[in-house]
C-alpha cells in the first residue's frame, strides 16, 4: 500500500494506494492507526477479487456473511473510520461491486482483496468521531452528543 497527503488546511485528506493482493479493511485500519485518524470518510474505486460482505440480520445482532469468489469492478465504496469505546479506529464501510455478466452485488464490507488496483480518498476530520456500544442492536455505532 502507497499513501500520500494530498491537502492539509483544516481537514487532511490521503490517496491510499493499494495494490494486488493486499487485504482493503485490515490495511485501512493499520493506516488509521499510523496516521491517528479519529474521525475519516472515505469512497474508492478499484477491483477485487474474493470479497466478502456482510448483511446485518436483526434478529440475530450480528451479520451473514456473504463470499463472492471471483474477480469484480468497484462500482462505489463508502465509508467512515471513528474511534471505539477503547479509542481504537472502526471501519464502518459499504460497497457495490460489478460481476462479468453487469450484475450488482453489495452489503457492508467484511473482507476484500484487491487485484489489481484500490485507489481510497479519504479525508480526516479535525472534528472527530466516536462510536459507542449500543445495547439495542449490539454494534458500535457512532454518537455525536
Amino acid at each position: 500500500m502507497q499513501s500520500k497527503l494530498l491537502h492539509e488546511a483544516g481537514e487532511k485528506t490521503y490517496a491510499v494506494i493499494f495494490e494486488t493482493g493486499e487485504e482493503v479493511v485490515s490495511g485501512l485500519l493499520n493506516f488509521a492507526r499510523q496516521e491517528h485518524l479519529a474521525g475519516s470518510h472515505l469512497t474508492a474505486i478499484g477491483a477485487l477479487h474474493d470479497v466478502t460482505v456482510g448483511y446485518f440480520n436483526w434478529q440475530k445482532k450480528d451479520y451473514k456473511k456473504i463470499p463472492l469468489n471471483e474477480q469484480v469492478e468497484v462500482l462505489a465504496l463508502i465509508g467512515d473510520i471513528a474511534l471505539d469505546d477503547k479509542g481504537q479506529p472502526k471501519l464502518h464501510a459499504h460497497i457495490v461491486v460489478g460481476r462479468s455478466d453487469g450484475s450488482a452485488f453489495g452489503g457492508h464490507l467484511m473482507e476484500a482483496h484487491v487485484r489489481p488496483t484500490l485507489e481510497v480518498i479519504l479525508v480526516e476530520s479535525p472534528k472527530h468521531l466516536q462510536r459507542r456500544h449500543d445495547p439495542e442492536t449490539g454494534l458500535a455505532l457512532i454518537r455525536v452528543q
